[in-house]
């Protein structure tokens, strides 16, 4: 019985590609846009996830994500110093700027500052030096990918010179650190030579980094930090998602890519849904004919979604293997899309949907299917 489905189904080979094209693309459409949209609400916290030794961020109370940078008087730190529950506390100088090849290629550039004494906030990942050469007159760690942009071709070299504002930065380190939402480069050095590179004026300390002592919840001490001082305090994942909530309520980012999905959605399920539907037109008699041999109405329907089920893994297989190929060959370390990928959980959850808008577009064809009468087999196909 089962095969003779099948054959009917690859018996009609210009419907068949049809149904197998209309879920590719549909497949392929959804995952796309579904992994670039996560990949740049992730980018846009990808800041305070590169500093892993951070339990709590702290900042003046008008800012409401890791974008929006309002400078505090440097004797807040003093005082979220002095909350019960803290380890240590350490500023973080956070400014956009652009930096100048002598060549004369210019990029945009996130300049970070972080403590002169413990360098916390520098990624773990160091690929070229020791994060100890920031402490040397001018110095600055660079990311690879920043590197790659300013110097295209030339192998990662220390010692390298920008210029920041019309002063010598000395490139010390190359770190791996991961993207940043807007910025092309990614800066980092001591906090005392980030506000000579970048004068902001009379306050100049834009977040302060702190770590809950081992006996306390970071989330207990955040709130005390909150309480005692007036600033705001999160824990990093509160930060993370705050900033990722700033950006899906306060920008287009969502809707731009909500309607995407839901037109890559329509149009294949348009497509499936009369394709398929013209498909069992056609073969009607045939399903009179099972009818006549005494299949059940229940089992002919349960054949009808098998052939759906065939068509739709076929399409679903191309189309998320299309979507793979896209994230690995267009995600490049030097390309605008460095660092987004296709997750395993979306690419399940794609072929959860998919699964759904064929039963939904199949839902008319098996009306036609059980209303089939056994005369058809001596009408013709109709």
């Amino acid at each position: 019985m089962l095969s003779i489905v099948i054959k009917m189904l690859f018996g009609e080979r210009v419907k068949v590609l049809g149904l197998v094209f209309g879920v590719a693309f549909a497949t392929l459409l959804v995952a796309q846009q579904a992994g670039l949209f996560v990949g740049l609400m992730t980018r846009s916290q990808n800041v305070i996830a590169d500093a892993t030794d951070v339990d709590i961020w702290v900042m003046d109370p008008a800012v409401e994500y890791l974008d929006l940078v309002r400078p505090m008087r440097d004797t807040e730190l003093y005082r979220v110093r002095g909350v019960p529950g803290i380890a240590w506390a350490v500023p973080l100088f956070k400014a956009a700027t652009s930096v100048k090849t002598p060549e004369g290629r210019t990029k945009s550039a996130l300049l970070l500052g972080v403590d002169d004494a413990s360098l916390t906030g520098v990624p773990a990942r160091i690929l070229k030096g020791s994060i100890l050469d920031l402490r040397r007159p001018d110095a600055i760690a660079i990311d690879r990918v920043g590197f790659m942009q300013l110097w295209p071709g030339e192998p990662l070299t220390l010692g390298k010179t920008l210029d920041l504002n019309d002063r010598r930065a000395v490139v010390t380190v190359i770190t791996d650190a991961a993207p940043a939402f807007s910025a092309q480069v990614i800066i980092h050095t001591r906090y005392s030579q980030a506000v000579a590179f970048v004068p902001t004026g009379r306050n100049q300390l834009s977040f302060i980094l702190a770590k809950a002592t081992a006996d306390l919840e970071p989330v207990a001490v955040a709130r005390g930090i909150a309480a005692r001082t007036g600033l705001n305090a999160y824990t990093s994942e509160e930060f993370s998602w705050r900033t990722i909530r700033y950006y899906l309520k306060n920008t287009g980012i969502p809707i731009s890519f909500a309607t995407t999905i839901l037109l890559g959605m329509v149009v294949g399920s348009a497509i499936v849904g009369l394709t398929f539907n013209m498909f069992v037109t056609d073969n009607l008699p045939q399903y009179a004919m099972l009818k006549v041999i005494g299949v059940t109405s229940g089992r002919l329907i349960g054949l009808v979604l098998l052939q759906a089920a065939v068509v739709g893994l076929m399409g679903y297989a191309i189309g998320i293997g299309l979507a793979a190929l896209f994230f690995e060959y267009a995600a490049t370390p030097t390309s605008a899309l460095r660092g987004f990928n296709l997750p395993w959980w979306i690419a399940s959850g794609v072929g959860a949907t998919i699964a759904l808008l064929i039963v939904l577009s199949t839902l008319t064809s098996l009306g036609r299917v059980l209303f089939a009468q056994p005369a058809m087999v001596f009408w013709g196909k109709r």
